[in-house]
């Protein structure tokens, strides 16, 4: 059975998240995506884990369903800051765990190290070897997996307080990585440029903030598993059963070159370099980003390919797309008057961004908007890339406003056309069997 896994989330009470996400929202924008299983974010704060109680039901398999079926996997986020060789470490970690009891059992562990009462993702002094000795002291099917592991600033590879390989991070742990989530501003056609991770499974997920549909899935994985918890587990460790993932195209991401976003300041790694990774302007240290990690650590040139690796799928956001053809800002009445005839037309979102012509498209929406989704479906398109926390932009547009997680309430009452496809469609029955799910959301094309 096929899913579009989008399994690093966060709930209402993680720092700079939506105060709206709940389990019903999430499902509700899921379903308008095309996301067909989520993680449940933040497992270890007492409010989140109460709220996942109340919303979802262990049936022995280790997914837990909502009242309509729809299918998550425990999952929670945490940060681990800490000393090692000299250096200041920042890395944050994805664990998974196949059961309620051992998502508090997990919880009661980390207790004993600090709270996790203030934030959906708490921070703690230990580090990975540790985290991993940890977790298997409680329960061998608890996964560990490295998040967004190039990001500058709180990531395994981090230039900011990451490391040179999991063996320098891990240890002798390191047997027990078995993948690592390739995050926004990198793809995995970056990381097999390094022959360390080719044992190493490369798996895309949101880390979304926000259940509106250019948070939700803008990466995701899809997988070919059992609808169980030891399915997943083994596609994890072995990659058997990752068919895809869906990747933001990494100049997108905030931090894919070197820049300071102060100085306005964008630089390719051979142009920093040559500067010393100095900003021209300010003299003050540049933020390196994950383009340039990748070159310091690859031992292979750009464009090498693994072999029988999972195909990618190189996509922005519909709700962006839109909103940098019309120069609107993305939660806008004029962006969501565009995006409904379409989500009507095709079901989902995920389904106009991959599977729908150019003919088929331009029928239903202005014809600038549906070149702009081929082109960067074929990414025949350059992107200017991110930096320092400032997002890549479509060459030749200026940015939409995408920085907005929460849109105002005036402009979130403007799409009333979503609501009634989520309520009313073919989406709600779909729980009735796994055959008609994947027809309806015609999943057997991935």
């Amino acid at each position: 059975m096929e899913f579009i896994a989008d399994l690093h989330i966060h709930g209402k009470y993680s720092r700079a998240c939506s105060k709206q996400l709940t389990i019903p929202m999430l499902e509700k924008w899921a379903k308008v995506k095309g996301i067909t299983l989520l993680g449940t974010g933040d497992f270890t704060h007492p409010k989140w884990i109460e709220h996942i109680k109340e919303e979802l039901k262990e049936d022995g398999t280790g997914i837990l369903r909502t009242k309509t079926g729809f299918p998550f996997i425990l999952q929670t986020e945490i940060s681990l800051i800490y000393s090692q060789g000299g250096r200041g470490r920042r890395v944050h970690i994805l664990l998974y765990a196949p059961t309620i009891k051992v998502a508090e059992q997990i919880t009661e562990a980390l207790k004993k190290r600090g709270r996790v009462d203030y934030d959906g993702r708490p921070i703690f002094k230990i580090p990975c070897i540790e985290i991993v000795d940890m977790m298997r002291s409680i329960s061998e099917d608890i996964e560990v997996v490295p998040a967004h592991a190039w990001t500058p600033w709180f990531a395994v590879f981090g230039s900011n307080g990451g490391f040179d390989s999991l063996e320098e991070a891990f240890g002798a742990n390191v047997k027990y990585i078995h993948s690592i989530e390739s995050g926004i501003s990198s793809d995995p056609e970056m990381n097999w440029r390094l022959s360390k991770l080719d044992k190493i499974n490369i798996v895309s997920f949101s880390d979304l903030h926000s259940y509106w549909p250019w948070r939700m899935g803008r990466e995701a994985t899809v997988l070919e598993i059992e609808p169980n918890y030891k399915s997943f587990l083994h596609a994890l460790r072995t990659g058997e059963g990752i068919k895809a993932t869906i990747e933001a195209d990494p100049a997108y991401g905030k931090y894919h070159v070197d820049g300071h976003r102060n100085c306005n300041v964008r630089l390719e790694p051979a142009e920093a370099i040559k500067l010393n990774n100095i900003c021209p302007v300010c003299k003050s240290q540049l933020t390196i980003g994950v383009l340039h990690r990748v070159e310091e650590l690859a031992d292979r040139k750009d464009g090498f390919v693994r072999k029988n690796a999972p195909k990618t799928y190189h996509l922005i956001p519909l709700s962006e797309i839109i909103a940098t053809v019309l120069q609107k800002g993305i939660a806008t009445k004029a962006v969501w008057e565009a995006y409904n005839p379409l989500l009507e037309k095709f079901g989902t979102e995920l389904n106009i961004l991959i599977r729908v012509s150019f003919d088929d498209l331009k029928k239903v929406c202005d014809e600038r908007i549906a070149k702009l989704i081929i082109d960067l479906r074929e990414r025949t398109i350059r992107i200017n890339p991110g930096y320092d926390g400032v997002y890549g932009n479509i060459d030749g547009f200026a940015n939409p406003d995408a920085d907005e997680e929460e849109p105002k309430k005036e402009k979130a009452t403007k799409e009333p056309a979503v609501k009634k496809e989520v309520s009313n469609s073919k989406t709600k029955k779909s729980s009735s069997s796994s055959k008609d799910n994947e027809k309806q959301k015609g999943l057997s094309e991935f």
